[in-house]
């Protein structure tokens, strides 16, 4: 571990090298994802309708994922098979338009009052990325109710979790929870194991 940095030395760090993952504010689809039924799509399909919003919203017309509630959102993917999800996330723009989305709403979502004091820096590993040993990198910090995730890492982490992208779905939409993958060793974990099994708890994440 190094020497940790000040506050004002971190988030000069981050400002350098992150692209920021922000919330934005689009317009509504919650109607719209709610009249989908997923089992309804095989798992090309389900890509199609995920791509198509991808390219609405790139297009400027205020349609796309961000448009929906968290709620509807999360019930969405947690109703999706995991040969959708697997193929959703093999998919390398679609892959990281979901990670940003999700990251995006960890942000909004984050329990001000459980993380009233808490510092974290969290270190995530999805396998099967483009990056350096064929991981995709992200970091999330919390910091004085505050969260923050970006895809570079900044400081030291308190734990680092590797894991499936599909597998991060399930966990983060309440279809599995993250100590039972890591029971089952479909997640690792390095640093404070008893941090991560209560990570998703610090997050008041609709459930589906």
């Amino acid at each position: 571990m190094g020497r940790r940095l000040g506050r004002s030395q971190r988030q000069w760090r981050r400002k350098q090298k992150w692209h920021r993952i922000e919330p934005r504010t689009v317009h509504d689809l919650d109607s719209f994802a709610e009249a989908i039924d997923p089992a309804k799509l095989d798992a090309e399909q389900f890509v199609q309708l995920i791509s198509t919003l991808d390219m609405l919203g790139t297009a400027g017309t205020g349609l796309e994922l961000a448009g929906m509630r968290t709620d509807t959102f999360i019930g969405f993917l947690s109703r999706a098979s995991r040969d959708q999800l697997d193929a959703l996330m093999a998919h390398p723009r679609l892959r990281q338009v979901v990670f940003e989305e999700v990251f995006s709403r960890m942000a909004t979502h984050l329990n001000k009052d459980r993380a009233a004091g808490l510092y974290a820096v969290i270190h995530w590993r999805f396998t099967g990325g483009s990056g350096p040993g064929d991981f995709d990198r992200f970091e999330t910090v919390i910091e004085k109710g505050r969260c923050e995730s970006g895809d570079e890492p900044t400081d030291d982490a308190r734990v680092t979790v590797t894991i499936s992208p599909t597998d991060f779905l399930r966990a983060v939409t309440g279809v599995v929870n993250l100590p039972m993958l890591f029971l089952s060793g479909k997640v690792k974990v390095k640093g404070d194991i008893a941090f991560a099994a209560t990570l998703i708890s610090y997050f008041d994440l609709p459930k589906p």
